[in-house]
């Protein structure tokens, strides 16, 4: 069993090579990296994993790798994957997450044969839904797709590639649309690893006692990584190719208590809150909470992690060592 992963030195890629390994140790992985990928992410991964210098914005490169490996699975991760930085440069986040993909499924369509055609999974997101509805909650696969951000749209382009190249070649594409997933290794930028950064650098005085916001009234849905790298997996085993499968625990965390509870981990107690304007997005998804069933339905699938207990003090630790490994 050969598997490919786009994104590899991601958060999300990192933790899936970590479960390929420990779950499915007889399992070759490969994974596509930039030259100038940050590897912080991977590097206690070597020995786990083959490594591939490759832009997958380049047709001609994504070709001759996937043409010399044949991956029985591909797990499609690389992305442009924070939406405000989707606001400053939405030209490059289509580039990335349309043209990119489009590079793989063609590169998989022209050697694809009776006896060759992977599992692709595609990395799609609940933002794609965007202006959700009160009575629309939780959020069925159903749901009309109404993005509020060039990042989203260029989601639901993904999404729609996939059903168009499964429909038109018959390509194995699996469509999971995963709601929010935190915890170690999580980017500074994505809401809840922020606040525990500058929480961490608060407790060893790098950082005034102030945490910087933006806007604490949205509800998402939060998982673990740990559950949701194991849902992909199961998702190129269980699922059926073409359809789409929201990936989410179905509970809703409001920002402000992911915040306080955060703070409530805390060594120091005099922390205060300063909601910064800059921090605030043109427009933004005031809930998003899915429903599971069909997934859970098709792999028997069901989050293990708690989120509030276990994904946010795991972060917590994760950003202190970081921090003080600066000093």
């Amino acid at each position: 069993m050969k598997v490919l992963i786009t994104g590899v030195t991601g958060f999300v890629g990192s933790h899936l090579v970590e479960y390929i390994h420990e779950q499915h140790p007889e399992t070759e992985i490969h994974g596509i990296k930039r030259w100038r990928s940050n590897t912080n992410n991977v590097n206690h991964l070597d020995g786990m994993i083959t490594y591939h210098d490759c832009d997958i914005k380049d047709a001609h490169n994504v070709n001759n790798l996937i043409n010399d490996i044949k991956p029985d699975r591909i797990f499609h991760l690389a992305a442009q994957s924070f939406v405000p930085t989707s606001w400053e440069s939405p030209s490059e986040t289509f580039e990335i997450n349309i043209i990119g993909q489009c590079n793989i499924f063609e590169s998989v369509r022209k050697i694809q044969s009776k006896t060759y055609n992977p599992a692709i999974q595609i990395a799609c997101s609940s933002e794609e839904y965007g202006l959700v509805l009160p009575l629309e909650v939780p959020i069925k696969e159903t749901n009309p797709l109404r993005p509020l951000s060039p990042y989203a749209v260029s989601k639901v382009a993904q999404d729609f590639m996939g059903y168009q190249y499964f429909k038109s070649y018959g390509l194995q594409i699996i469509r999971t649309r995963a709601f929010n997933h935190s915890g170690p290794r999580r980017g500074e930028v994505f809401v809840d690893s922020n606040f525990a950064k500058q929480i961490a650098e608060i407790e060893i005085g790098k950082h005034p006692s102030v945490i910087e916001v933006g806007n604490l009234e949205a509800i998402r849905d939060f998982t673990d990584v740990r559950d949701i790298v194991e849902a992909y997996w199961l998702s190129t085993y269980k699922c059926v190719p073409g359809e789409e499968y929201n990936i989410c625990s179905g509970r809703g965390y409001k920002i402000e208590d992911v915040l306080n509870h955060l703070i409530s981990l805390s060594t120091s107690h005099n922390i205060t809150i300063h909601k910064n304007p800059n921090r605030a997005r043109p427009s933004d998804v005031p809930i998003l909470i899915g429903d599971n069933s069909k997934f859970k339905k098709a792999t028997g699938w069901s989050p293990k992690i708690d989120y509030m207990t276990k994904t946010l003090a795991d972060t917590m630790d994760f950003w202190r060592a970081r921090v003080r490994s600066k000093e």
